[in-house]
């Protein structure tokens, strides 16, 4: 019996799931793709037991976890591109300036709180399924999430209109 059954059409059909969630945990291509690359070959070491239960939930877990463990083994702040000045002719509002207002602010905040709003709010998870992936109380996603929204609001100011209306204890769904 092949060790693997079901690992590869696993990986197959979430791997863009899972690499955007692991892009928005780094907030770089490469590490996003070094994160995924390191779990998966976890968890297909650990298919046969993964396979019967919920891989996805395993998964995302991992991620997160593995995430956590390389910022601590890190410490240092990675540098980044300050986004250009609106100049004459462009558009205050451009999307690829909000986005890159919204990364750096994410980056800025501690990785339990840049996954508890990615599981929440990119992901779309209730806060029963972010503190499962989690393994946390539904209290401390709430708290967690509350933190990270405050702190998002006094990082990049400019993000106001699009968090004005994100209430922490509202369950998405």
């Amino acid at each position: 019996m092949d060790p693997y059954e079901g690992f590869r059409e696993f990986v197959r059909g979430r791997q863009r799931s899972l690499m955007r969630t692991a892009y928005l945990l780094t907030g770089d291509a490469p590490q996003a793709e070094d994160l995924l690359q390191t779990v998966l070959m976890r968890a297909a070491r650990h298919w046969r037991r993964l396979a019967d239960g919920n891989p996805e939930a395993y998964v995302r877990r991992a991620l997160v976890n593995e995430h956590t463990s390389w910022r601590r083994r890190r410490r240092a702040e990675t540098p980044t591109a300050h986004p250009p000045d609106v100049g004459p002719g462009r558009d205050p509002g451009d999307q690829s300036l909000t986005r890159m207002a919204l990364q750096r602010a994410l980056m800025r905040l501690t990785p339990r709180q840049r996954a508890v709003l990615v599981l929440r709010y990119y992901e779309d998870r209730s806060v029963e399924e972010t503190a499962d992936l989690l393994g946390c109380s539904q209290g401390t996603v709430k708290s967690q999430t509350s933190h990270a929204l405050g702190r998002l609001r006094a990082l990049a100011p400019e993000l106001a209109e699009l968090l004005h209306d994100v209430d922490p204890e509202e369950v998405p769904r």
